[in-house]
This record gives structure tokens, sequence and C-alpha cells, in this order.
């Protein structure tokens, strides 16, 4: 049977899954891609610890995985693990369990937790791996559930990154409690944001960049809204090109919705409702930010991201 691997990445919010067959030129050719909402970070920035039933629901969907792997010939899987598990006091509990899924597949296998640079540089070769080197530098805006990732490069590698403390799922419980938020929630999400953010931008010189590429489950879901989807297409998603006026309407409509007009919307998963508004206003900030310092006009959203970068790592 032709080599196949298994890539699984573990964030705040979601888990998913990439199983792929591995050329004999290491390139990917994707078998199997899921992604279920397991919310394992819920409440770990109030509380330091991870909930024993959002474990349980990780545990529940990771069984399912080594079951597909099982059957798919998986021969090889890396399971990384972001946000929630570094920052949580009782992460072994999580940790053992996924040593006990994954021994099914690989004996020995465990989650990793990864620092926030790998994950950028594991970000940033899924992300551009399909587009031109002549559009580069890129910056990769990899928009998870606990952190977001900001990494600039080109096609001979990453040049800088920065893992900054804020994504959906964080801003939300922090910021945004109304339904719909009210303006001062808002206001106060945006400051929040742009304090964050001003530290990775700190760090990476965006305005060397000449293509903005966002990635992970907001931006995605940002432009499944912009295209006017009635159901979430991932390949109708993936290479999207937005300019910067429309990403900026629609992430002001996602914000403004209560959370039934947005369970509403046909391409939504429901496990995103209540976070989005919180994506969208990062997406917002970063979307200022990028246009005034490196004079970028467009964001491309790329279906292509750690996923790959990890599938590529064990390839």
């Amino acid at each position: 049977m032709s080599d196949r691997v298994a890539a699984v990445d573990c964030g705040t919010n979601s888990i998913r899954l990439l199983i792929a067959e591995v050329g004999p030129d290491a390139r990917l050719s994707d078998v199997h891609r899921e992604m279920r909402i397991v919310r394992l970070g819920k409440g770990v920035d109030a509380t330091g610890e991870l909930n024993p039933e959002a474990i349980e629901r990780t545990r529940a969907a990771l069984h399912d995985y080594v079951d597909l792997m099982l059957d798919k010939g998986v021969k090889r899987v890396r399971m990384v693990a972001t946000s929630a598990t570094r920052d949580a006091r009782n992460r072994d509990d999580f940790f053992s369990m996924a040593a006990a899924e994954l021994a099914r597949v690989v004996p020995g296998a465990r989650a990793e937790v990864i620092t926030g640079d790998e994950e950028a540089r594991l970000s940033f070769a899924g992300a551009v791996g399909e587009l031109s080197s002549a559009e580069g530098p890129f910056v990769v805006v990899d928009l998870g559930g606990g952190s977001t990732e900001v990494v600039l490069g080109d096609s001979t590698g990453v040049q800088a990154a920065y893992s900054a403390d804020i994504g959906c799922v964080r801003i939300t419980e922090r910021c945004l409690h109304g339904n719909p938020p009210t303006p001062e929630e808002v206001a106060s999400a945006r400051f929040f944001a742009s304090q964050r953010l001003a530290q990775a931008f700190g760090v990476v010189p965006v305005e060397r960049a000449r293509t903005w590429v966002g990635v992970a489950g907001t931006m995605t879901t940002i432009a499944a809204v912009a295209l006017d989807l009635p159901e979430y297409d991932s390949e109708k998603v993936h290479l999207t090109r937005m300019r910067l006026n429309q990403v900026r309407a629609v992430c002001h409509r996602l914000i403004g919705m209560n959370h039934d007009e947005r369970a509403a919307l046909g391409p939504m998963h429901p496990g995103r409702v209540d976070v989005i508004g919180g994506g969208a206003v990062i997406t917002e900030v970063l979307a200022d930010e990028l246009a005034r310092r490196a004079g970028i006009s467009e964001l491309i959203v790329s279906e292509h991201d750690i996923l790959d970068g990890i599938a590529l790592s064990i390839a």
C-alpha cells in the first residue's frame, strides 16, 4: 500500500485531521480531511484548567480519527496541541488520553505541545505551497481560538514569526458578552486585539510583505460568507481573493449579528456561531494594520494550513 501519513491539529476550538498519501517527490495528495468543534480550551483563560467534559469531547473525536487512520492504512502520525494545552495546569490528563488513542496506530506516538514559533512555521509551510513565489514575500496569519500566528516569509522559508496571545475564543470570552455585542464591547475587543497584535508587528516586519494569506476557521468562514455560499464548500473557499473593503464589510456584518442571525448563515459551522464575531474583530484589526503598514489591499484565504505543514514534516 502507498505510504500514508496522518496529521492531527488540536487547537483551542477544534480538532482537525488530514490523512494524505505521500508521492515520490514528497508531495501530498489528500485522502481525507475532517474538522470537529470540541472547545478543548473553553474557559482555560479564566480557570487555568481544561474542562473534563472538553477532554472527553476531544477523546471521542480523536477515537473516531484513529479508526479512520487504521481503515486508511496510515503508517505515520503526528499530532500537535497548541494554545489551550500550553496554558492548562491539568494538561497531563489530556496527553495521557491522546497517547492511549494514538498508540492504536503507532505504538509510542504522543501528542506534542509545539511552541508558537513552530506553529507559525508549520502554518506557513502549508499555506503558501500553491502560490506563486512571485507574489512573495507573504505574511501568513493563522487565526485560531487561543492564539494568532503572524509569519513573514518567501520561497526560501520563514524570515520572522510571532504567536500573539489572542484568538476568537479568547477575545470572545474576555470582551464580547452581549447578543449582539454592544458598541462598548466591540470597542474594548478592538483595543485588546490591537494591543496583542502590536506585539506581533513589533517582531515581524510585515511592511516587507506583498501578499496576505489567511488560514483557519475564522478566515475560511469569512470567505464563505463573502461568497454567499448556501453551505460550506472548501473547494470554493480555497484560494478565494477578497479586497479589504469586502473583508471589512463581512466582518462588520458578522460582529453586528445576534446568535440566531449568525446560525442562519448557510456556511456557518454551529461550533463557530458564538465566536465568529471575535474572529471578525481580530480580522478587521489585521486588515487595517496590514493596509497601513504594508499597503496590502487584498486577502487570500487558503484551506491549506498547519495540518498540511504537520503532514509535510513527516512525509
